[in-house]
């Protein structure tokens, strides 16, 4: 019998879990520690940002979907890890505190066998100041609780203005100088127009976006050459084209480093500070690890053998100049070197390096975006980490045949304006690899232009509003949940 033991329940940690009790006879524990109750579906939090989705339809709760399925669960958060067990425990272990209940405060060692570390990102407001979700007219739309207060504020700031003279504007992007998840903020400010011109206030609000990126449309992916119908086209061409088109200004190469009550402070490339002002903003803040903290058995501190902010596993994370950088770089397996029984799949693991290209203010302040690992690689990475611990414990030795680097993996992405079944425009980006590979495709920006392709339209929207229903489905292992892909 072997126990496994997944920390988050994300879509990555979830993921894991489902496929590890789907292919695992009961005899084996899988058991998942979370401080959430809830699974949220992310990418439809945008739309509760805009109030068009009740939060209730992007989650559910964690406990009786895994009662019923055979799936351990304790909501409770991390405090260290113990990959070595200590003098009493000699199995390895991480030390959890519950959060909920009658055992709140009171903290467990918990063993395993394999241990799937899927914590995803802290959500680092605190390092941007003022930035903190519902202060300052700045909020939020990282979790369906932050969306929904951002909905309210917007729609409030809309009613004031319908029963005024008052012209407002908005701001809309990262909020920090390495600030990812350029992509929700893209389809957040995609929304936030169409409901201004849903509800006629449209010309009285400017509309502008803030953003790290060098060049609209950089994504913390370096940006993309793609097919779009019968051209080739830059994804900066492709995004101003839509910017324009709905009279949405624009901020890049920008650093927030200061939030005040309606101010953003700002540094950008060429070193100068500058601020915006807003009613409204919904900035993106940093994300870091958690600061976890791991022991041997003989409590000697060995944090650095697990940890370089996110969790350590199997890529070259050699300090070496942009010009050296490559797709072998990234991880494959995602196991941590120093102990073969720990994963850490989706947005857990540290990359080796940024994918755009870093880039200083004349200052010497880094200003560029992190690289993306939410959504579909957090699907993809957590299956593969899943397959591969059950063909050890199956074949009851270490194999790893179950291998995806970003390097070789591809992404789609849908910014869907709108809501329902006729009002809607879909932003469809698909591209390959995630990570562009120059040498294999040198005049292509590091993309196959065969799979990496953009389209604009209701069909695009209609296949976010499908992937919603569809993903909450496989979410809560439904009938044949495991046929629908990652």
């Amino acid at each position: 019998m072997s126990k496994i033991l997944i920390l988050g329940a994300g879509i990555a940690g979830h993921t894991a879990a489902s496929h590890l009790r789907r292919k695992l006879s009961k005899e084996h524990e899988v058991l998942v520690v979370s401080p959430n109750r809830n699974y949220q579906w992310v990418p439809s939090n945008i739309w509760v940002g805009t109030g068009r989705m009740k939060s209730e339809e992007v989650f559910f709760p964690l406990e009786p979907l895994y009662k019923r399925k055979g799936i351990g669960y304790k909501q409770a958060k991390v405090v260290s890890f113990h990959p070595d067990g200590d003098a009493t425990e000699t199995k390895p272990f991480v030390t959890v505190e519950y959060i909920f209940g009658e055992n709140a405060g009171v903290q467990e060692k918990v063993n395993y066998d394999f241990l799937i570390n899927a914590t995803g990102p802290k959500l680092a407001f605190e390092l941007t100041e003022g930035l903190n979700p519902g202060t300052n007219k700045a909020y939020s739309v990282c979790t369906y609780e932050h969306a929904t207060h951002a909905s309210e504020a917007l729609h409030k700031l809309i009613a004031d203005i319908k029963v005024s003279d008052k012209k407002a504007k908005i701001l809309i992007g990262t909020g920090h100088a390495k600030a990812t998840c350029q992509g929700a903020a893209f389809e957040y400010i995609l929304n936030v127009e169409k409901e201004l011109v849903r509800l006629g206030v449209r010309d009285k609000i400017e509309l502008t976006w803030i953003s790290n990126e060098n060049e609209l449309g950089d994504f913390g992916m370096d940006g993309m050459l793609l097919s779009y119908g019968n051209k080739t086209m830059k994804s900066s061409e492709m995004v101003e084209m839509v910017f324009a088109d709905r009279g949405i200004k624009w901020v890049l190469g920008a650093g927030v480093s200061k939030i005040e009550d309606g101010i953003a402070h700002y540094e950008n490339l060429k070193g100068e500070y500058k601020t915006e002002f807003f009613d409204f903003a919904m900035l993106i803040p940093s994300f870091s690890g958690h600061g976890f903290k791991a022991f041997d058995k003989n409590e000697n501190d060995i944090t650095a053998k697990l940890f370089k902010g996110f969790m350590i596993v199997d890529a070259d994370y050699t300090a070496k100049p942009y010009e050296e950088w490559s797709v072998q770089d990234w991880p494959e397996t995602y196991q941590n070197p120093s102990y073969a029984n720990i994963f850490a799949p989706g947005i857990a693991f540290a990359p080796p390096h940024s994918i755009s290209k870093p880039r200083k203010s004349i200052n010497g302040t880094d200003i560029f975006p992190s690289p993306p690992r939410t959504g579909m690689p957090s699907g993809i990475t957590a299956k593969l980490v899943a397959d591969n611990i059950i063909d050890n414990i199956k074949n009851g030795k270490i194999s790893l045949d179950h291998k995806g680097s970003m390097g070789n993996m591809g992404a789609a992405c849908i910014a869907s304006a709108g809501y329902g079944m006729t009002n809607g425009s879909g932003i469809s980006i698909t591209t390959f690899p995630i990570v562009p590979d120059y040498k294999k495709y040198p005049t292509s920006h590091g993309r196959d232009l065969r799979k990496t392709f953009g389209d604009i339209g209701l069909a695009g929207h209609w296949l976010k509003l499908t992937l919603h229903y569809a993903f909450i489905y496989k979410a809560k292992m439904k009938p044949f949940w495991w046929l629908i892909p990652e």
